[in-house]
């Protein structure tokens, strides 16, 4: 019996999802007495599947098939499936982004299991086992129980944290079987965005919405993204009135994202937008609008008009950075 955590990884390299993803498996290991497999797809090097080891994995399985190269859903899920009927596993843990959403519930089919989609944190009991997720938008939670002997669960992210819990894991060849069905879609390019911080990677969001008049007005957002490295996003307003690229757009028919600090600048607060940045640990709102809905979602609000706010807070963050 184990529990077994598909570690994503990026260009041969786990990000901090990764090894949030073995901290909260690690905790919900001990209660089900048993211990952590991750299971890595793709070529990463030994001493980055070592790392897993320090968040609690004891056993790292490494599958390096040269057809995987790229995400192909139904061999991907093929191969974690394979993986958890070797290690017996009991609980499947996937991270709650685009590739989670897309292979843990064909894992879920193959497996007879359970499927939890956006668990917010561990079990509230194990027998029977059930576990938190967030309702209405992030607004709620609601208790959701498998009754199924395997369950699949997708972790929001920033919902657990990083705990380490150094080991030496073993780790271990992995040869699936696959067949050239399970590589019915071919991948003939992948195009990346680069030169920037991508939106589902990043610690820090600066977004923006209608507010802001007009598109000429995105100097001082983006001086501030840069002054403290964040990605930039808007609403989905902005986005389909052009100002801004589609692939900046987050909300609930967007990204949803959740970084540890989220700025919404001239954004209402409409409930499709919050459902997507819900899961920020921290919202920083923005507004002229003493009232507006946003206001209610944040940590922390300044009433004043942004073309006045944001060159001061720049300034503000480059005194820090320079005093430390």
């Amino acid at each position: 019996m184990a529990v077994l955590v598909y570690t994503e990884n990026w260009d041969g390299k786990f990000k901090k999802l990764s090894y949030e993803l073995i901290s909260y498996a690690t905790k919900l290991a001990e209660t089900l007495n048993t211990s952590v497999v991750a299971l890595s797809i793709g070529n990463v090097d030994e001493a980055e599947l070592r790392a897993l080891g320090q968040y609690g994995a004891s056993k790292v399985l490494a599958a390096k098939d040269g057809r995987l190269g790229s995400l192909e859903n139904k061999a991907f899920a093929s191969v974690i499936a394979q993986a958890a009927e070797k290690e017996q596993a009991t609980v499947v843990v996937f991270a709650h982004n685009f590739t989670g959403k897309a292979v843990a519930p064909r894992v879920a089919v193959r497996l007879k299991a359970g499927l939890a989609a956006g668990v917010a944190g561990l079990p509230q009991s194990t027998d029977p086992f059930i576990v938190p997720k967030k309702a209405f938008n992030g607004s709620s939670f609601a208790n959701l129980k498998i009754n199924t002997p395997i369950r699949v669960l997708t972790l929001f992210q920033n919902s657990f944290g990083i705990l380490e819990k150094p080991a030496e894991p073993t780790i271990e060849s992995f040869e699936p079987t696959l067949n050239d069905s399970d590589f019915a879609t071919s991948v003939k390019d992948v195009n990346k965005v680069t030169g920037k911080i991508l939106l589902t990677d990043a610690e820090i969001v600066v977004s923006a919405g209608r507010g802001m008049k007009s598109p000429e007005n995105w100097a001082p957002l983006e001086q501030l993204a840069e002054t403290i490295g964040a990605a930039l996003a808007c609403s989905r307003p902005v986005s389909d009135e052009g100002w801004r690229p589609h692939e900046e757009h987050v909300g609930q028919t967007g990204k949803v994202i959740a970084p540890n600090l989220y700025f919404a600048v001239g954004i209402s607060g409409a409930i499709q937008h919050v459902a997507g940045v819900s899961s920020s640990k921290f919202i920083v709102a923005i507004n002229k609008d003493k009232d507006a809905p946003i206001f209610d979602t944040a940590a922390y609000g300044v009433i004043g008009d942004a073309m006045q706010v944001l060159p001061a807070l720049t300034a503000a963050f480059k005194e820090f950075k320079a005093s430390n």
